[in-house]
């Protein structure tokens, strides 16, 4: 804080400083650890308010702190805080305190009373030089004195990295996410490289790192620095779905973010090149395409493994489909349409096959045909998705065992990868993927990798669809290549065509407006307000008109906890889903989880996080593949135990039950709701789904359609008409850049 005296000149007030234990958090914001707390001085009855960018504190911690006092109008008397650094508390009533909190694994309330009553004073020097001791405390045996030691061990790591990230001016917010990445070698992993953060630390930028980078003194101009400068913008575009990126704009864009000049850039790429971290490449159009080294080998190795496995004989009985089509139509009274018959046909010749169709035209009824003909003649036959989800999915509906690919191919990371490869096969004649527009092209390749090539391989999905969240196109490049045969199903059937949500689906791929069924049967409309009325006294679509974000948000709120179990007897947490185009806002993902967590599961054990508030009973979804733990990406289960002295929790993921450490939990968070890209390859009974000009930029015509086509018995849509209309007529999206279709069509012209 700066005065004047005199003449005007600025002086600088020295700073205070204030010690304490941490009493309680009164606001924390996640996105930039701006946090508000009280904190009790040992010698005084009162609380000093303090303020500052100080991050993930908990009840308990012992700081001091540095900074000034401040009034705010609407607070009073705070205490700004510069600078921090928490320190081990002192007094035996204080190291309880501070143990009882939870903050150290295998101690709780009742231990931390029981080793501070037996160890006084000196229990940390205890732990950290005699940690075999602890064994003299009543109910501490071997397992538990070990849980001790390791945890406090993890605990001193992590203070060590907030305290590192503090005097680098790096937000501790990610400290947990770092110690898990490198353990306890990780302030010697970021003095080595600092830019790896980047990479390897889910939420830190390369603005961040690049932060910490100069402060530790690294040249804005060195070579090195623009190496991990291009390295990460690759890494970025691949998040953003591209396998490469053209030469130029990516030279442009790399020296705009690191702010040097271009001939530099080209300097860093050639680097990369040489260490084997990137190539370069001329594509058959004259691309001159970047690619991340590892996405090169998936793209070409794709495209080699699908050419053989469709330039090799198949090994099957010699089926004749006219006479089991007409079978199977007789067995279950009725006819299929002709493009399934030529999608059964097609499929019972052998070889590489896409069936690609919207919703109710029919793609798991021609699964169920080709598999039962296929069971009925001997065949092997193993079905797959990428989802658990999706795979279960399949599975009731198909009556036939399918399995997400990840298991399929037995990934185990232990075993150092994909179990079930070139080496060893996956042992079936036909293999038959589901959803597959959501397969990227890392994971086509492992597929592929162990699908023998005397193999017919059929990938079934839905084009129209959000493309995979990984980088690629795959099922569209399959479908552009010109050279994997594809059956188209368009037509709707019956039975479908009676589903509002069925039929606003079509529409909306098609560029046309939905049908907007109001509720309580009043009459509904197209957006656009002209046209035929039309009143839905029974409806499984309706849209409910809120033009403020706050309405909509109080909407979806009576929806979840009253209007859908009442009307429909579905229930609020288990069957309803909200998804939404984006995560911030109102009506985003993170404040809907928020206030339908408040609404439905408001109290219970719970365990605080920077990014909010976990609770037994909460629905959660794992954000990331965890191949140790044998859960996914977008698989969604139940909080059943949160346990503070064994600093864990438990999740049900349909019955299967998996453990998280506590410095593990940034691995699942809320999904009460869910953007529309998570809930991708899942069925849900009740879909809501806010659709407002506050989301514009997500506003886009595959988004509406892949939200719309999540619910299986009921849609609710919530928001604006307009909204409505600007995502059904907004068709444009950023290109991916991906060369699959241009290798297949070569190889082609190669083999022809």
């Amino acid at each position: 804080m700066d005065e004047e005296r005199g003449g005007g000149q600025p002086v600088q007030v020295p700073a205070l400083c204030v010690e304490g234990a941490v009493e309680r958090i009164v606001f924390h914001n996640a996105d930039n650890a701006y946090t508000v707390a009280a904190l009790k001085p040992p010698d005084s009855t009162h609380e000093v308010i303090i303020v500052g960018n100080f991050g993930d504190v908990r009840p308990g911690e012992q700081l001091r702190v540095e900074g000034q006092y401040i009034v705010d109008k609407k607070y009073g008397r705070q205490f700004r805080v510069e600078r921090f650094e928490m320190t081990l508390p002192e007094t035996t009533a204080a190291i309880e305190k501070y143990l009882s909190s939870g903050l150290v694994r295998g101690i709780g309330a009742a231990y931390a009373k029981r080793l501070v009553r037996h160890f006084g004073a000196e229990l940390f020097s205890v732990i950290d030089a005699q940690p075999e001791r602890l064994r003299e405390v009543e109910g501490i045996g071997a397992k538990r004195s070990e849980m001790i030691r390791q945890g406090w061990s993890e605990h001193r790591a992590l203070r060590d990295i907030i305290m590192f990230l503090q005097q680098h001016g790096m937000t501790q917010t990610f400290a947990a996410r770092i110690y898990k990445q490198y353990g306890e070698h990780a302030i010697e992993q970021i003095k080595t490289n600092p830019y790896q953060l980047a990479i390897d630390v889910r939420g830190i930028g390369f603005k961040s790192a690049d932060a910490l980078a100069q402060k530790m003194g690294i040249p804005v101009e060195s070579v090195e620095r623009c190496k991990a400068g291009v390295y990460f913008i690759l890494q970025e575009l691949a998040g953003e779905g591209h396998c490469y990126y053209p030469a130029d704009p990516l030279i442009e864009r790399a020296a705009a973010t690191l702010e040097v000049e271009q001939e530099l850039v080209i300097t860093a790429i050639n680097a990369l090149k040489a260490d084997n971290h990137v190539v370069l490449e001329l594509l058959p159009d004259k691309t001159r395409a970047v690619y991340l080294r590892q996405l090169h080998a998936h793209e070409v190795g794709a495209a080699g493994l699908i050419a053989r496995l469709m330039a090799t004989g198949k090994l099957f009985p010699k089926i004749s489909a006219a006479t089991e089509l007409d079978e199977f139509e007789k067995q279950f009274h009725f006819e299929l349409a002709s493009n399934q018959k030529l999608a059964v046909t097609t499929a019972l010749a052998g070889g590489v096959l896409v069936i690609t169709g919207g919703p109710g035209t029919g793609k798991t009824t021609i699964i169920k045909a080709i598999l039962r003909i296929l069971r009925k003649a001997g065949v092997i036959v193993l079905l797959a998705a990428p989802t658990g989800r999706a795979a279960k999915r399949m599975t009731e509906l198909a009556h036939h065992p399918a399995a997400t690919i990840h298991r399929l191919l037995q990934y185990s990371f232990r075993d150092g990868g994909w179990q079930r490869n070139a080496r060893n096969p996956l042992k079936a004649d036909f293999v038959i993927v589901d959803e597959a527009s959501m397969i990227d092209i890392g994971l086509a390749h492992a597929l592929l990798r162990a699908v023998p090539a005397t193999s017919s391989l059929i990938f079934v999905g839905d084009i129209d669809q959000l493309p995979s969240v990984g980088p690629g196109n795959f099922l569209r490049d399959l479908i552009d290549s010109g050279v994997v045969p594809v059956v188209r199903l368009n037509e709707i059937f019956r039975q479908a065509r009676q589903s509002l949500i069925v039929r606003n689906a079509h529409r909306v791929n098609t560029g046309r407006q939905p049908v907007l069924a109001a509720p309580e049967g009043r009459s509904a409309s197209t957006p656009s307000g002209a046209g035929q009325r039309v009143r839905h006294q029974a409806s499984d679509f309706y849209f409910f008109e809120a033009e403020e974000p706050e309405r909509a948000l109080e909407i979806i709120r009576q929806l979840v906890r009253e209007r859908i179990p009442a009307k429909f007897g579905f229930a609020s947490a288990a069957d309803i889903q909200v998804i939404t185009p984006m995560h911030r806002g109102v009506i985003g993902a993170q404040n809907l989880n928020r206030e339908i967590q408040q609404m439905l599961n408001p109290s219970g054990s719970a365990l605080e996080r920077g990014t909010g508030v976990l609770r037994a009973g909460d629905k959660v979804m794992q954000v990331e593949n965890n191949y140790d733990k044998d859960v996914f990406n977008g698989d969604i289960g139940i909080i059943t135990t949160i346990d503070r002295e064994d600093q864990c929790l438990k999740v049900n993921f349909d019955g299967r039950i998996v453990r998280y450490e506590f410095n593990e939990v940034d691995e699942i968070e809320l999904a009460y709701a869910v953007t529309v890209h998570k809930s991708q390859g899942s069925e849900y009974r009740a879909v809501i789904m806010p659709v407002h000009t506050t989301h514009f930029i997500m506003l886009q015509r595959n988004l509406l359609y892949t939200g719309i086509t999540r619910g299986k018995s009921l849609v609710c849509l919530v928001g604006q008409p307009r909204a409505v209309r600007m995502a059904v007529d907004n068709v444009s999206s950023v290109p991916r850049h991906s060369a699959l279709n241009q290798r297949l069509a070569q190889l082609a012209a190669l083999n022809s």
